[in-house]
C-alpha cells in the first residue's frame, strides 16, 4: 500500500512539474482546483489593463469543428499576436488563447474606439463569407470569464420576380458590457449592433473597406465575486429548468425502481421454492427433475479465452472506480461551468493513477482461474482499452490536422500524453499485475468441477446471447434515457451541464439495475441447464453501452444539427470509445454480481 501511494505522488509531482510554453506543449498544474485560488488572483486597480483573450472560432452547429481566432482575417495587435500558457485539459478542450487588439482597461469606459481599417480583397472576404454562411461563432475569456459573439448574418431577400437571394453581413463593432464589484470583474457579456454591418454578399466583387470599432462600458454590481459563476448556472443555454429536470429524473427512476422491485420479488419467490425443493433427499427426484442445481458440476468451469476475459474485468474494474472519483470531485465542486478543462485534466491524471486497479483485478483473476500466461494477460489488459482509443485518437486527430482544426493536439501535447501512458499508465498496470499475480486468494467454489462437461439442452431462439442481451440492456438504459440527452447536448452542444448530483444518482440507480437485470438473466439461464454464464452475464452486463451507441445514431440525426466529415468522424468515433468503455464497466458489474448471486445459490444447497 506504501508503494501504490508513493507511486500516486510521484505520478502527480511529475504532472505538476511539467514546463509551460505555448500551445506546442500545456501547463498539467493548471486545471484542476486552479478556480479555489481565484480570489487571490482577480484584484484590479483602476485603468489596469486586463486582457482579453481569444479562444476560437468555428460553426454553431459543429462544437468539434473549431478553428484559431485569427484563421479569420480579423485585426491583429500592433505588437504582434502572443498566446497564453494553457493547461492540459484547456489544449483538449480545443482552446487556443491569442492575445486581442481590444483594450479593455479596469473600469475605463471607451466609445466606438477604432481597432483597425482593412481592405477586404477576394480572399478575405470568402473566408468571411463562408463563415457568416456556416453560422459561426467566436469564443473569448476576460478574467476567466467565457465570453461569445457570432461573426455575422444572413439576410433574405425577395427580388423582383419572386427570385430569393442572400445577403452577407459582417459585425464590424463590438459592444462590450463588464460589471465590477470593487477590485473585482464580476460579469461580461457582447452584444452586436445589426446595423454596423459590412456587406460581404456573393455579388461583391470588388475589395470592401471594413473599419473595425469597439465600445466598452462599465458597471458597478453588489454580486460578490464567489457568485459570478451562478451567471452561468442560469444561463439561457441551460437545458431546462431545474425542476422540470427533477421531475422527469425523479418519474424515469421510480419507474425503473418499480419494475427491478417487481422482478425481486418474483425472483425471491421463484428461489425460495427451489431451496425449498433442493433440500429434499430424494434419488428419485433428482433423476426426474431438472433445474439449475444439477448443473452444480459445470457451473463453475472457468470461461474460455480467460485471458481476454480477465483483462475485460480489469479493465473494467478500473473505468468503474474512475467515475467513482470524477463524481467524488464533480460533488464537491471541482468542476464548475465552461472549465471543461479540469474535468479532462482529471480524466488523464486519474486513469493513469487507476492503472494499478485495472492489473491488479486482471491478474488475481487470472492466477485464481488457473492462468499460466500472465505476462500476456497483462499486456493484453494494458492495451485492451488504450490500444483502440490510441488508434481511434491517431485518426481523428489526422482529420483535424487536415482541416487545421484547434482539435488537433499539438505534437508537444501528444508527446506528453504518451510520455503520461508510457510512464505512469502502463508502469502502474504492471505494478498492479505482479501484485494480483502474487496474491494468494483462491477462487472461492461452492461445489467441485466435473472433469467433463454437461451437455446444454437445445434452447429456444429468444434465451441464445443476442436476445438476451436486448431484454439486459432495455431496462438500464431506460434508466438513464432522460439524462442522456442532457449530457449529449453539453459535450457535444453549447449547453451547460451543472446538476452532477442528479447524475449521481442516475448511475447509482444504472449500476443496481445493471446488477440486477443480470442476476436475473443468470438465474434464468442456469434454470434451463445452461452452465456457460460467465461470458453471457458480462455481455449482459454490458449490452447497456451497445444501446448508448444506438441512441448516438438518434441524437445525430433528429436532436443536432451537425454536419460534415470531421464533425461525424469525431463525434462517431469518440461515442465509440466512450461506449466501449461503457460496455467494459457495466459488463464487469454485471459479471460481478452474477458471481456473487451465483456462489450464493449454490453454497445453500447440498451439491452431493
Amino acid at each position: 500500500m506504501k508503494l501504490l501511494v508513493l507511486c500516486a505522488l510521484v505520478a502527480w509531482l511529475q504532472l505538476s512539474a511539467a514546463t509551460r510554453v505555448h500551445v506546442g506543449t500545456v501547463d498539467l498544474s493548471s486545471g484542476v482546483g486552479r478556480h479555489l485560488l481565484s480570489e487571490k488572483d482577480h484584484k484590479y486597480k483602476q485603468d489596469d489593463n486586463v486582457p482579453l483573450w481569444a479562444s476560437k472560432v468555428g460553426p454553431f452547429t459543429n462544437p468539434s469543428e473549431t478553428y484559431e481566432y485569427y484563421s479569420l482575417p480579423y485585426c491583429q495587435p500592433k505588437d504582434g499576436v502572443k498566446h497564453k500558457l494553457l493547461g492540459m485539459g484547456e489544449v483538449v478542450d480545443a482552446n487556443r488563447m491569442a492575445s486581442t487588439p481590444y483594450q479593455l482597461q479596469f473600469r475605463k469606459d471607451r466609445q466606438r474606439e477604432q481597432v483597425c481599417e482593412q481592405l477586404l480583397d477576394q480572399e478575405k472576404l470568402a473566408k468571411f463569407r463562408k463563415a457568416v454562411k456556416e453560422d459561426w461563432y467566436f469564443q473569448m475569456y476576460y478574467d476567466d470569464l467565457p465570453v461569445w459573439g457570432f461573426i455575422g448574418y444572413m439576410e433574405k431577400l425577395i427580388k423582383p420576380g419572386g427570385v430569393t437571394e442572400y445577403a452577407y453581413k459582417l459585425f464590424t463593432n463590438i459592444d462590450f458590457d463588464v460589471k465590477y464589484n470593487d477590485d473585482r470583474v464580476i460579469e461580461i457579456s457582447v452584444s452586436t449592433d445589426p446595423q454596423e454591418v459590412v456587406d460581404i454578399s456573393e455579388n461583391v466583387t470588388s475589395t470592401v473597406k471594413a473599419a473595425f470599432t469597439y465600445s466598452v462600458k462599465w458597471t458597478p454590481t453588489t454580486t460578490k465575486f464567489e457568485q459570478r459563476l451562478q451567471r452561468y448556472e442560469r444561463f439561457n443555454l441551460n437545458p431546462v429548468h431545474l425542476e422540470i429536470h427533477w421531475f422527469s429524473i425523479i418519474n424515469s427512476c421510480v419507474t425503473v425502481l418499480l419494475l427491478t422491485g417487481f422482478l425481486a420479488t418474483i425472483l425471491m419467490r421463484v428461489l425460495k421454492a427451489d431451496f425449498v425443493k433442493y433440500s429434499k433427499d430424494d434419488p428419485a427426484m433428482d433423476e426426474e427433475e431438472s433445474g439449475w442445481k444439477y448443473v452444480h458440476g459445470d457451473v463453475f468451469r472457468f470461461p474460455p479465452q480467460k485471458n481476454l476475459f480477465c483483462a475485460f474485468v480489469g479493465t473494467g474494474a478500473q473505468l468503474f472506480y474512475l467515475s467513482l472519483f470524477i463524481f467524488v470531485l464533480a460533488l464537491v465542486g471541482v468542476f464548475y461551468p465552461y472549465n471543461r478543462g479540469a474535468l479532462y485534466t482529471a480524466l488523464i491524471v486519474l486513469y493513469s493513477l487507476t492503472a494499478c486497479i485495472a492489473g491488479f483485478v486482471a491478474s488475481s483473476y487470472y492466477r485464481q482461474m488457473e492462468g499460466e500466461l500472465w505476462v500476456r494477460n497483462i499486456l493484453l489488459t494494458c492495451f485492451i482499452y488504450c490500444g483502440p482509443f490510441l488508434v481511434m485518437f491517431g485518426f481523428l486527430n489526422t482529420v483535424a490536422i487536415v482541416y487545421k482544426s484547434t482539435a488537433a493536439l499539438p505534437f508537444g501535447t501528444i508527446v506528453i500524453i504518451l510520455l503520461i501512458w508510457g510512464c505512469i499508465t502502463i508502469p502502474l498496470t504492471v505494478f498492479g499485475g505482479i501484485a494480483g499475480k502474487n496474491n494468494r486468494a483462491e477462487f472461492f467454489a461452492p461445489c467441485r468441477t466435473n472433469k467433463y462437461p454437461r451437455e446444454i439442452p437445445q434452447l429456444p431462439w429468444y434465451r441464445t446471447t443476442v436476445p438476451q442481451m436486448v431484454m439486459a440492456g432495455f431496462l438500464p438504459f431506460s434508466a438513464i434515457y432522460v439524462e442522456l440527452y442532457y449530457m449529449f447536448a453539453s459535450v457535444w452542444g453549447h449547453k451547460v451541464y451543472i446538476i452532477w448530483s442528479i447524475l449521481a444518482i442516475v448511475y447509482g440507480i444504472l449500476i443496481i439495475v445493471t446488477a440486477f437485470i443480470t442476476i436475473a438473466l443468470t438465474y434464468f439461464q442456469l434454470a434451463v441447464e445452461d452452465h456457460q454464464w460467465w461470458w453471457r452475464s458480462f455481455l449482459c452486463g454490458g449490452s447497456t453501452g451497445i444501446f448508448v451507441y444506438g441512441y448516438c445514431f438518434y441524437y445525430y440525426y433528429a436532436r443536432s444539427d451537425m454536419s460534415g466529415f470531421m464533425q461525424t468522424a469525431f463525434f462517431f468515433g469518440y461515442m465509440l470509445m466512450v461506449c466501449f468503455g461503457f460496455f467494459l464497466m457495466l459488463g464487469t458489474v454485471g459479471w460481478r454480481a452474477s458471481l456473487m448471486f451465483v456462489r450464493h445459490i449454490y453454497r445453500a444447497i447440498k451439491c452431493e
